[in-house]
């Protein structure tokens, strides 16, 4: 087992990552950008190095920074969190140059994965449902036309190195088709360097499911049953909940089965997330495989009683899975608590917190690195805690995250808190009826 883990990252996540560390007997390095000096992972880590000033380039993007706290520290492993250098191949493979264990999937299992058309032809070979689209990236914008003819319209363009929803289009007609190639190559371009463009079909009504894996180095994998993750607003999600109230037993074993055929097909080594999207007919389809930690791993802990990222850790230190399938036991719901102003076009709303009290009682989880008087910078993702809630059944769990919300107070800056509350009064909601599409039409309302 590993004696000393740096933890390349900030926020929540990096405090999270401690406080498993702490409980498995090994010692902590929290790195750090100016900006987050007076944070609780710096506080609570064993050790702590500044590795540059506020912007993520000349901080938590920087490598030879963070390698270079490794080395002074003499940390033996790497935890990348999510976001930052997690699916970084370059990084995975300057940590293992340097006699640093990773803790997260190999170098080539990321740039196979990263890639989302190398992604889907593996898949396709592997026998994962994909969703139909071009062969290959789209050599003009004539080639995407004819190619959206012979897929059927709708279809979706996205840039094969997108993300965080940038880079996509749906286009409805053959004139779109053409416009958007080329919107989309200039995006691309200048957003992730890369300006390659691919099509599938686009998915109407679509639900947004992910299946939790996690594979080992002997060649063993397992699932830990999905997330629903549909409640999203432009490509980013807010609430997460497992199971999804649109599963069902046979469509959990089908998904589950794809999901391992899908970290079988790479030999995943560690704890990932297979992204489906599944249409009203309950049909689904391979969308990306994420290979690190997810922002929502908390529900898959919660009802299946189970730590992650432990389980992380050990699979990075060469120790077996279980190799077994898990179903949930119990219902889990998160809110993602941003500091934004949803009655602003969530403007964010970095600045001080100048009151600060959590939600308790049974069942209910707080992950989070704000405080009272802490100031949230606005270098970063506005994302200042995760609420999370487990009960017996759905609506349980609905009615104790509504009160939860309620008590919930961050003041100084503006939060989703009162979307979320308005969220969970919706009878459409409550009923499970809702697509990825469904904030669209949400309309948020005074308080």
């Amino acid at each position: 087992m590993f004696k000393k883990i740096l933890i390349a990252n900030r926020g929540e996540i990096a405090l999270r990552v401690i406080r498993t560390c702490k409980e498995m007997g090994i010692k902590t390095v929290a790195v750090y950008s100016s900006a987050d000096a007076d944070s609780l992972p710096v506080r609570f880590a064993d050790e702590a190095v500044c590795i540059g000033p506020a912007p993520s380039a000349d901080s938590y993007l920087k490598i030879p920074n963070i390698i270079a706290a490794a080395e002074i520290t003499n940390a033996d492993a790497i935890h990348p969190g999510y976001g930052f250098l997690s699916e970084n191949a370059k990084f995975s493979r300057i940590c293992a140059e340097n006699g640093i264990k990773f803790i997260g999937a190999t170098p080539e299992q990321i740039e196979g994965m990263g890639d989302k058309a190398t992604a889907k032809s593996t898949m396709i070979a592997a026998g994962v449902p994909c969703v139909p689209g071009s062969e290959g990236l789209l050599e003009s914008a004539e080639h995407a036309r004819k190619t959206a003819l012979e897929i059927g319209l709708p279809v979706m363009m996205k840039a094969t190195a997108g993300g965080g929803g940038k880079g996509m289009r749906v286009v409805w007609n053959e004139e779109e088709a053409l416009k958007a190639f080329e919107d989309i190559q200039r995006e691309a371009s200048a957003a992730f360097g890369n300006d390659g463009i691919y099509m599938e079909k686009f998915i109407e009504e679509p639900r947004h499911i992910e299946i939790q894996i996690a594979g080992d180095q002997f060649g063993t994998f397992c699932h830990m049953s999905e997330r629903d993750c549909s409640i999203q607003r432009r490509h980013q999600k807010l609430v997460e909940e497992t199971p999804s109230p649109f599963m069902t037993k046979a469509l959990r074993k089908k998904m589950g089965d794809a999901a391992i055929k899908a970290a079988a097909a790479v030999n995943y080594e560690g704890v990932g997330t297979v992204e489906f999207l599944v249409d009203k007919h309950r049909n689904f389809y391979f969308m990306e495989m994420n290979t690190r930690i997810q922002v929502e791993h908390t529900i898959t802990e919660e009802v299946i009683n189970f730590d992650l990222i432990k389980e992380q850790i050990k699979i990075a230190a060469g120790i077996p899975i279980s190799g077994h399938n898990y179903d949930p036991k119990m219902h889990a719901i998160q809110c993602r608590i941003n500091a934004e102003d949803p009655y602003n076009d969530f403007r964010p709303s970095p600045g001080r917190v100048a009151d600060y009290h959590s939600p308790g009682g049974h069942g209910v989880r707080i992950d989070t690195h704000v405080y009272a008087d802490y100031t949230i910078p606005p270098n970063y993702d506005s994302m200042v805690s995760k609420l999370i809630v487990v009960a017996q059944t759905r609506e349980e769990a609905i009615k104790k995250m509504h009160r939860a919300l309620s008590e919930y107070i961050i003041e100084g800056v503006k939060t989703t808190i009162p979307f979320h509350i308005q969220l969970l009064e919706d009878e459409k909601f409550k009923k499970g009826e809702f697509t990825t599409k469904f904030l669209e039409d949400f309309e948020i309302k005074p308080i």
